[in-house]
């Protein structure tokens, strides 16, 4: 009999239609809004499959029961396996099966590595800047101690410039290129990042180098394009 090959967990959160590049898939909305939600909340009652499912169906306008599966299998085949995302504990329940009364249900929170999928997936500048901080904390999760402050600082100055390197961080992740998250360095870094961040450096290594007269009219060309 011929073995089945197992599939390798993939994380979907940048995943959009083929017809569509500009619109994310149900699946990558569902894991997006797991990973958002495990970032904002801190109550264990909050973050049990089940209290996910009723946020996720209230933010779409659907009921807890129709996402209920989907969230079930995001968590268990791919968040978990990839570890994003870890049980963080059980809460006793009093009804229901005699076996689940007595094991509880379980709640998670996000790994380091889920944090830094959160930070690529956030909804705002100040979520982002509060996740990267959580994120280090830990010295465990950087080697390189001029990157803290380089990123930290950019998050301040150019937030969507930080937003893309995660975001081409994540989705390296995703396609293989680069095999973890964590610790965060600069080689896994410059793994990940393309041609657009080479001529972004181009542009801050040319822009810096040029007198306060010579720079007067590039950012009015800016703030006219941009």
């Amino acid at each position: 009999m011929t073995k089945t090959k197992k599939q390798i967990p993939k994380l979907s959160v940048f995943q959009t239609f083929k017809t569509k590049n500009k619109e994310f898939t149900g699946e990558a909305m569902r894991q997006r809004g797991i990973i958002i939600h495990l970032a904002s909340e801190t109550l264990p009652t909050r973050k049990t499959r089940t209290a996910i499912a009723h946020k996720l169906a209230e933010q779409n306008g659907t009921t807890w029961q129709n996402i209920y599966s989907g969230i079930f299998r995001d968590l268990d085949e791919i968040l978990l396996p990839l570890e994003l995302v870890r049980e963080a504990g059980r809460l006793p329940i009093k009804r229901g099966p005699k076996a689940l009364q007595e094991q509880g249900v379980p709640y998670y929170q996000l790994t380091d590595s889920g944090l830094l999928v959160a930070a690529s997936v956030s909804d705002t500048g100040k979520e982002r800047i509060r996740i990267m901080n959580d994120f280090f904390e830990k010295e465990t999760n950087i080697k390189e101690k001029d990157l803290r402050k380089a990123i930290m600082t950019l998050l301040d100055v150019a937030p969507n410039f930080v937003l893309l390197l995660l975001r081409k961080y994540i989705e390296s992740y995703s396609e293989g290129t680069i095999d973890r998250l964590v610790p965060f360095n600069s080689d896994y870094i410059k793994k990940a990042v393309n041609e657009a961040i080479h001529v972004q450096r181009e542009l801050l290594e040319g822009f810096s180098s040029l007198s306060s007269s010579d720079r007067e009219p590039i950012m009015s060309f800016f703030k006219k394009i941009g």
